[in-house]
């Protein structure tokens, strides 16, 4: 009898082995990768100028969201949950990982004005998109057809951002498409600026790239504008840039609020 205890103690331990080493394989944990702090000075947007580990840890983030994986990134305002746009299965990801609406839409990131025209169709000036961008700023524009038609089907409109992070600048370029971009936090949760506020959602992400602390303390995001309207513009969310932006908007080229059109 103790040896059949025995073997059968040896059976149900492997049984628990491989229970646990299954749930690892669901559940990994995610690479966290610590930028240097020398990021925030621009270098990374000098090819020749990039260091080994920031290079390193650029390719990790591109392969993961090649794979279809979520990432979660440093921008200029908060911490952001990112995949590619153009990848169905991954925006589904996204929302997934936060418990987000469905019916609640997603923004895009590039690297590059030049991207903007591809897609979407722009109704102002050249001028007004280098004024406000890169920076804190989601131009809501009409999309184009070559975005995908799975990200925010309900609208025909798309908010595009440029963050004025070099690291974020620099994915978009390796990555050579847009970015579905949206804030690293549960559905309805305060946002993020720092990678240990979001620590629940670690394990649903393949990398966390840690930028250290974002000086944002208002956690209001990047400020949201519809420019759909061929001269006019309306302000979706106040965000942490609207004086500037209504500023550049208003005084500068002259275009009217539309207070009637604030809804994405």
């Amino acid at each position: 009898m103790p040896a059949l205890r025995h073997i059968y103690k040896q059976i149900l331990l492997s049984q628990i082995c491989k229970l646990s080493t299954a749930a690892m394989i669901k559940s990994p944990a995610a690479k966290v990768l610590n930028l240097p702090p020398q990021t925030s000075n621009g270098c990374l947007l000098q090819p020749d100028g990039i260091q080994q580990d920031q290079l390193d840890i650029l390719k990790s983030t591109v392969n993961a969201l090649k794979d279809g994986e979520v990432v979660a990134v440093p921008t200029d305002t908060l911490y952001g949950l990112a995949c590619l746009a153009q990848n169905s299965v991954a925006v589904k990801k996204v929302y997934d990982i936060k418990g987000r609406n469905g019916q609640k839409p997603l923004a895009i990131c590039v690297g590059e004005i030049e991207e903007i025209y591809k897609y979407c169709k722009v109704s102002v000036k050249r001028e007004l998109l280098e004024d406000l961008l890169p920076g804190p700023v989601t131009l809501v524009l009409e999309r184009s057809a070559e975005l995908n038609p799975d990200l925010n089907p309900f609208t025909p409109l798309v908010g595009v951002r440029i963050p004025d992070h070099p690291f974020m600048r620099r994915l978009c370029q390796m990555c050579g498409e847009p970015l579905a971009l949206t804030s690293a936090n549960m559905s309805s949760q305060t946002s993020t600026v720092d990678v240990h506020e979001f620590q629940e959602l670690w394990p649903k992400v393949a990398v966390v790239v840690n930028g250290g602390h974002i000086g944002d303390q208002s956690r209001q995001g990047s400020t949201v504008v519809n420019l759909s309207v061929p001269g006019r513009f309306s302000f979706i969310r106040p965000g942490c840039a609207l004086a500037p932006t209504l500023n550049v908007l208003d005084r500068k080229y002259g275009l009217l609020e539309d207070s009637e059109n604030q809804k994405l």
